[in-house]
């Protein structure tokens, strides 16, 4: 496949994106090729660990392919869609809960998609360019692929903050909201590779991991402005602030889809309650993401972000007419629909909402 280079290589299982001119986005092929491979792998004594990573400076991988999903979606064909996240959804899983090492090497752009697949794994490797975010509250998605897991999982309410901005991480920010684990210059990576294919043993990673400075967050303030439990007091906080990190945030969500806000404010509150699982988050994520194009904002965000490229969006709801019960009826449960993961951390429908 053109796309991905799928190999054993020494004692590693070698997955690597090689779409470097569209920024390694994730395609539905794709993502069937990395979750059969792990599939394969998982039972093989000849394989001791896995590698993802990536060709090309610019990005790791930058989200998921949304053309295909537009073209289908804005004639009503929901369903491809609707597969395509099912069977991504089982993949980000897969490598969460995969028995064996997952190393992934995180360069560049890191998003959405991307952090599905690199920012699951139990050893997350980041260097200078690193630049890792979930942006899809500004296409009228919520923070999928398990995302919405490791934004709850964040220090404080961070997690709200980046989720509810789409505000990009570099690597050591990444490092403290829980997206990776060791910061490796890049120029040291391919012989750490090299190593990690011949032993097999992971003491490499640790002893070529850097510290990094501390981030230059204000978690206090963060933690203050984003612990609200509505769209509206956070925005009223933000204005209370004033400094420029709050008018920055606020024009950021002044831009995003408030449905797609809205829901996500909801499932961090439900993931924080517990269960708080990839299981249930992906659980979550997919009643919302099922209903994003006919219910939500994300076919009209597609247009105006990716298709047009207006930056004009029409959202289907303003912050001040965004309603409880329609946030509320993007999780419901789906019934014969819902997305059954072989784990046993589930919400109960009575918990669903």
């Amino acid at each position: 496949m053109a796309d991905i280079s799928i190999r054993i290589q020494g004692c590693a299982g070698r997955i690597t994106l090689t779409r470097s001119s569209a920024l390694n986005a994730l395609s539905y092929d794709m993502c069937r090729a990395i979750d059969q491979a792990l599939q394969t792998w998982q039972d093989m004594p000849e394989v001791s660990l896995i590698i993802l990573d990536a060709e090309g400076d610019k990005a790791f991988c930058a989200g998921g392919d949304l053309a295909e999903i537009y073209a289908r979606g804005s004639t009503g064909d929901y369903a491809y869609a609707q597969q395509f996240w099912r069977d991504e959804y089982q993949m980000n899983a897969r490598i969460a809960h995969y028995p064996k090492p997952v190393v992934s090497f995180l360069q560049g752009y890191v998003m959405g998609g991307g952090v599905g697949v690199g920012c699951h794994a139990s050893h997350r490797i980041v260097e200078g360019t690193s630049r890792i975010s979930m942006p899809e509250v500004a296409v009228g998605l919520v923070p999928d692929v398990g995302g919405s897991y490791l934004l709850a999982r964040a220090p404080g309410h961070l997690g709200a903050y980046l989720g509810l901005t789409a505000a990009r991480m570099t690597g050591a920010e990444a490092i403290v909201a829980g997206f990776a684990d060791h910061f490796i210059p890049r120029a040291r990576w391919s012989d750490l590779i090299s190593q990690l294919v011949i032993s097999g043993d992971l003491k490499p990673i640790k002893n070529a991991a850097l510290s990094v400075p501390a981030p230059q967050w204000d978690l206090a303030q963060i933690d203050h402005i984003f612990a609200a439990d509505n769209l509206a007091e956070i925005i009223n906080r933000l204005d209370s602030s004033g400094d420029d990190f709050a008018n920055k945030a606020k024009d950021a969500m002044l831009r995003h889809s408030p449905l797609a806000m809205g829901t996500l404010l909801r499932m961090l509150h439900l993931l924080r309650k517990g269960p708080l699982s990839i299981t249930t988050a992906l659980e979550l994520e997919f009643r919302a993401t099922f209903r994003a194009q006919e219910h939500g904002d994300f076919l009209e965000g597609i247009r105006a972000l990716i298709i047009d490229k207006d930056r004009k969006p029409h959202w289907r709801h303003t912050l001040s007419s965004l309603t409880r019960s329609e946030i509320l009826h993007m999780l419901t449960p789906l019934g014969s629909n819902e997305l059954v993961i072989s784990d046993t951390s589930h919400l109960s429908p009575e918990e669903s909402i």
